[in-house]
Order: structure tokens, then sequence, then C-alpha cells
């Protein structure tokens, strides 16, 4: 009876410790595959799998890309050994035959982003020996992975072959599929098809869209690829890749349209003073001054053939529109240059017909690009004015007195047909992930509520928000150490549920949101 008091005392006593809040022993889940193979893990995509950030690619940024944060949890479920071509320096750039080809990684001075001092030492025909598990290749459109000699170091200059990936392919006619494949992979992730939209929207639109091409070996860099195209292209890679019974995960692809790069510059920046967010100081004495000289005419003549609605005069109490050239628009050239004639001449008025004719402001539906933000108030040149020449003061004041060109925004028949092409691709992603039973993310919803609400992680809260929202690095379209943490945790999110595994996130707070001048 004393033994059976005395144990049922213990008992109590440990039930007792257990239960106090300060001595609560949390166990935690065990790691484990579930269903997946992380042996032999191999990862393709764009610039966002090599870890390309601040406009550069470098070795911090490439230990960091998710790929590489993936493996290093994959090692706890029994993942092997992961490796990456990894640059010569934390400078950036990149050499080839004794010129620099890219330029070095940005960082944040404070008040704007420059680039860092030194010069690349990352030679293009200094080949590293692999193989690599990363085979994420800056630039790469969907088509480019199973193109031959994309990696032929011969076709770099000429623009046929890609520098990142000719230092490390195997050889200079395979393709990154083959490199891959060729490694028997037991698990991969793909996120490709970024690029096959972000060149025509990062130049403006000024490429072509490639829809009813088939071809695209007569694509232009800054073209969109045909839907059918991305949709042959993308069943070949997953198809190759699970070959041999490989697991994987796919990503879908996010609206450009909630990148920094497309948001951070607004469509009406032009004030009486500099108020902040990326406004342009133009003064009220030189508002007053175009009101009666410029946009008080142009008003005049355009309401005469029906387009009034394109300008209206500047205010001195709001922000203004920039002045932008919509080449959607009917071109009012010979109208506007008959109007002028009789009071400032045929030479001159055909002059104002050419530059005014599809000119307009801006609206919230226009795109300003992140670069942009210094050509507006700068002079036209005979390169960007789209004339052949510069034109003369006063007219030679970009997005006041000049329209900003096709170059310098995405107008919203650009946006649309980016649009129309993004929701085609991500159709053929999710079809081709739920017939090979793949982990899927939707990195659209994510970058949605990154550009909208937020997402909330680690107790803090990560936007878009361009330098300070802690997603993208300085490029406007990468993201930042942290942001390749979050997009990390949201494919280990789909790997657990799609395959039982029970990997873990890492914390994000412990991923910095910009790296510093000196690595």
């Amino acid at each position: 009876m004393i033994k059976n008091f005395k144990w049922l005392l213990l008992v109590s006593l440990t039930f007792v410790a257990c239960t106090n809040d300060d001595d609560v022993l949390v166990m935690e889940e065990p790691v484990s595959a579930g269903s997946a193979n992380f042996t032999k893990y191999v990862a393709l995509g764009d610039s966002f799998a090599a870890g390309y950030s601040d406009g550069a690619l470098f070795v911090e940024a490439q230990k960091g890309a998710y790929p590489n944060i993936l493996a290093q949890q994959f090692a706890e479920a029994g993942g092997g050994a992961f490796s990456t071509p990894l640059m010569g320096d934390n400078i950036g750039g990149l050499l080839l035959g004794g010129n620099v080809i890219a330029g070095q990684r940005l960082y944040f001075n404070g008040s704007a982003p420059v680039a860092v001092s030194g010069a690349p030492t990352t030679n293009v025909a200094t080949k590293v020996t692999g193989p690599f598990g990363n085979l994420g290749v800056p630039g790469a459109k969907s088509y480019h992975l199973v193109a031959a000699g994309y990696g032929n170091v011969a076709g770099v200059a000429a623009g046929l072959a890609n520098p990142y990936y000719a230092r490390f392919a195997t050889s200079a006619t395979s393709t990154v599929l083959a490199d891959a494949v060729a490694q028997t992979p037991t698990f991969f992730s793909l996120w490709i098809g970024g690029n096959d939209v972000l060149g025509y929207a990062t130049s403006g639109g000024i490429g072509v869209n490639q829809t009813g091409n088939m071809n695209p070996a007569t694509y232009g860099s800054n073209d969109i690829t045909d839907p059918t195209v991305f949709a042959s292209v993308y069943n070949s890679l997953v198809t190759g890749l699970t070959a041999n019974s490989a697991k994987g995960v796919v990503a879908n692809l996010p609206y450009v349209n909630t990148l920094p790069y497309f948001t951070t510059v607004p469509f009406n920046p032009l004030s009486t003073s500099v108020l902040g967010g990326g406004n342009v100081a133009v003064g009220q004495a030189t508002i007053t001054q175009l009101n009666t000289l410029l946009y008080g005419p142009l008003k005049s003549a355009l309401t005469f053939f029906g387009a009034g609605d394109r300008i209206n005069l500047l205010s001195t109490t709001v922000a203004n529109p920039v002045l932008i050239k919509d080449e959607s628009l009917p071109n009012l050239s010979a109208q506007l240059t008959a109007a002028f004639t009789p009071s400032l001449g045929a030479q001159t008025a055909a002059f104002y017909g050419a530059v005014f004719g599809q000119a307009r402001q801006a609206t919230a539906t226009d795109l300003v690009l992140l670069p942009t933000q210094s050509a507006i108030g700068a002079a036209p040149t005979a390169t960007n004015s789209g004339l052949g020449f510069a034109p003369p003061s006063p007219l030679d004041k970009f997005g006041i007195t000049f329209p900003l060109q096709d170059m310098h925004v995405l107008i919203p028949t650009e946006v649309a047909q980016i649009k129309v092409a993004t929701d085609a691709y991500n159709v053929s992603i999710k079809a081709i992930a739920d017939a090979k039973g793949l982990a899927f993310v939707d990195a659209k919803a994510i970058m949605d509520k990154l550009s909208t609400t937020g997402l909330v992680g680690n107790n803090f809260t990560m936007t878009s928000t361009y330098v300070f929202g802690g997603s993208f690095s300085l490029d406007g379209v990468h993201p930042s150490p942290r942001g390749y943490a979050l997009i990390s945790n949201a494919f280990i999110d789909a790997i657990n549920s799609k395959y039982s595994s029970t990997l873990k996130k890492v914390d994000l707070g412990k991923y910095r949101i910009l790296f510093p001048a000196s690595l």
C-alpha cells in the first residue's frame, strides 16, 4: 500500500512539473521525406533558380538561392550533395574576351541604388566542372532549356548562347535538360517561363508578340513566346525529368505588373515641389508657362480633332502625369501639322506633328518602368528620341515637354498581351503538373498578396515595396535574400502537402533584406 502511494505521488509530481508553462517540452515532428526521394536533387529554371539579385549573379546570392535553401532542408530528410556553379566573386558581372559583358551588382547607399566598386573577375570562357545540382540559368526562356548549343562559349558574343550556362555546360552542344537528366535525379524543381514575357515587359513592349509563330528560332530577345510553344516545351521538360520516376515540384508565374520594377515610379510624378515618392519638381512658374505655350495649344488642337482627352492642362496644386507616346493611338501627326502651320510655320509645325501625333498624358493603367525615373526631365538624344536626332529646347525634357517613348512605359494594350500569355502559360503548367502528379506552387497568388496586403512571416510583414518591402532586391525584379527564403518555404509547403513529407521551413528573420556594399 505504501509502495503504491509513493508511486502515485511520483506520477502526480511529474504531471505537475510537465504542465508548468515554463517547463513544457514541445516534441518536434521528425523530419521525413514521405513518398519523395531527395537523394539526388536537380533544379532547373532561370535567374530565380540561379539566385540572381541586385542586378547581378554573385557568390553570396547564389548560396541563398531557393534551390540551395531547399537542398539544405532536403539534407535532413536523406537529401544528398548539391552543388552550384559559383561565380568568381561577390562583385558580380562577367568578362568575355577581356570585355565586361555584364556589370557589377547594386547596393543601397542610403538614398539610391549604386554599383559596388571593383571590376568583375568571372570569365565566361573559364569552365567550371560539375555536375551541378543547380542548373538555374539567368536569362533563360522555356525553350532555351532544350536548345542545343545554348551553352556554347563560341556563340555567346553573337547572342546565340548564354554566358552563364556556357560556364558550366557539359559540352558545347548539350542542353540544360540533358545535363539534368544525365544525373538521374530522384527529385527536381522546375520554375521557368518568366522570361518568356519579361524581356517584352522590361523593354517597354518594344518586342513582338509571337503568338501564332511556332518557330522560337526566329524570336527576338524581347519577344513574347507563343503559348503553344511554351506548352510543348514545358511538357518535354517534365517528361524528361520524370522519365525515371523522379518526383518534383513546379511553380506558376506571377503577373509582371506586381513586380516593383513596374510599380515603383508613379504615372503622375510632376509637381511644383519634390514631395517624395519619385516626384519631379517642375515649378509653378514653369507649369504656367507650359500651359500657355504647349499644353493649352495642344489641348485645343486635339479637342478640335476629337481627341481632347489626350491632354489636360497641368495643375499647380496636385501631381501631374507624365507625357508619353502611345503607339496604339490613331496618329494625328498630319492633322496637328496642318493646325499649327499658320502660327508656327510649316517646318516647326511638322516637327510638332511628328512629336505629338500619338502623345497623351499617362494614366494609372500605364506602367512606368523603374529605370524611367532617371529619364523623366532629362534631354532626349538622337538614339532614344524616336526622331533620329535630339529635339531642341524647349521640347527637350522627357515626360514634360517631350513624350516618353515606347521603351519607357508599358501601355495597357501591352500589359494585356503579357497577361494573356502568362495566363496561358499558367494553365499549361498546372495541367502538366496535375497530369504528372507533381507538387505545385502558386507563385502568382503569393506575388498578388505581396503586392497588395503583404505576407506575414515570423512576426513581420513582407511586401513588394521597392527597397523597403523586404521581398525584392534593388533591380526590382529578383528577390532579396529574405524573398528567396520566402519562396523556399512556399516550395516546402507544396512538397509537404503533395508527398506527405515533413520538411522544416526556414526562419525568414535569419535572412537579410538587402546585401551590403561589402561582402
